[in-house]
């Protein structure tokens, strides 16, 4: 069983994490990555989450920050603080590492990680994936995940709301 300890060191910067790809690729493996809110994680999320994890040795997520989430979102959200929303992700089974990030879109963060798989939901076009067009054009591939119907989070605070 992996200790509790570990958790928040899977919560690094884009530097720490190019460092930690470089070992990664050294060693041969491949590596997935994916982005979002994760607001209040549900059943959609680990779906899409563990499906992203399967397809590669390791799974990175790239995690909107409070500012990015609010600009994306509206003033109401994030309902969880970015540092809470990270240490949720980080303590999943599936997930190696998460990325914070404060740009609208995830594209640094994947031009400088290069991943070899960049997975999203299934809410999304080909067109529409920020960073499908720089993965494909080096060799890496681009997956849409079916949706789950009937988990979202903004459904979710609709029936907190009631």
């Amino acid at each position: 069983m992996r200790k509790a300890d570990i958790i928040p060191a899977r919560i690094v910067t884009l530097g720490e994490a190019q460092k930690i790809v470089t070992q990664w690729r050294v060693t041969g493996k491949t590596i997935a990555f994916t982005n979002g809110v994760f607001d209040i994680l549900h059943r959609g999320h680990i779906f899409s989450l563990s499906q992203a994890a399967a397809e590669t040795d390791y799974l990175i997520v790239g995690l909107n920050s409070d500012a990015s989430t609010k600009r994306l979102k509206g003033d109401s959200r994030p309902v969880n603080d970015e540092q809470s929303r990270a240490l949720v992700l980080a303590s999943l089974l599936m997930v190696d590492l998460v990325v914070i990030f404060e740009e609208d879109t995830p594209l640094n963060l994947i031009t400088t990680l290069r991943p070899d798989v960049l997975v999203k939901g299934g809410d999304y076009t080909l067109d529409q994936i920020v960073g499908s067009k720089e993965v494909m054009e080096y060799g890496g591939r681009v997956i849409i995940n079916p949706i789950v119907e009937g988990f979202s989070t903004t459904g979710i605070i609709g029936k907190m709301k009631g």
